[in-house]
């Protein structure tokens, strides 16, 4: 496990995830809304940073190319698990992101052990999809209004839209993945 300073960013994030949840387990803590979101945004930036000083500093490497979109998972599915319990997120919401990342990451496993793993490779609609849920959830972790902007309208609407988007990028993986797709592409 190379350690460089991008996969430091990429570890932060994951260090952080624990404390995006535990803010709300403190009854009555200041502004815990307000400190969830700063967080879950710092963890956010985190994940550009580290991407981009892997290439600005040459410090790529597959264990890193491993580890960033792992901690972007358990990133999303902590913050969506605590949104469910708090009741700002649908938990069919919840289910069909978790799930959708759990069965896109196992595919691609299993594409990269039968060679085939270029055939998965994160394309346009998975960086939508994506950049759809880092501001929603952000949204629906801070949940109160501003003036007259509300964040959770405006955060549901995103999530949905994340939702939605899951689950065309998962079929289109799955059918990029399928024997057809396959046989046509050699």
């Amino acid at each position: 496990m190379p350690l460089n300073v991008p996969n430091l960013f990429t570890w932060l994030r994951i260090l952080m995830i624990p404390l995006v949840v535990g803010v709300f387990y403190f009854p009555g803590a200041w502004h815990q809304n307000l400190i969830a979101t700063a967080l879950f945004i710092a963890a956010a930036i985190t994940d550009w940073l580290d991407g981009y000083l892997a290439r600005r500093l040459n410090q790529t490497s597959a264990f890193g190319a491993f580890l960033d979109p792992v901690a972007d998972k358990l990133m999303i599915a902590a913050a969506l698990i605590v949104l469910v319990e708090l009741g700002r997120v649908d938990a069919v919401i919840a289910v069909i992101i978790i799930g959708r990342e759990i069965a896109v990451s196992a595919l691609r496993e299993w594409m990269a052990k039968i060679g085939q793993s270029k055939s998965v490779a994160v394309n346009f609609l998975g960086k939508i999809k994506t950049i759809s849920q880092m501001i929603a959830v952000p949204m629906l972790l801070y949940h109160d209004r501003i003036g007259i902007f509300s964040p959770q309208r405006v955060g549901t609407w995103l999530i949905y839209l994340a939702a939605v988007l899951t689950l065309i990028s998962m079929f289109y993986y799955l059918k990029l993945a399928s024997p057809s797709s396959q046989q046509s592409s050699r």
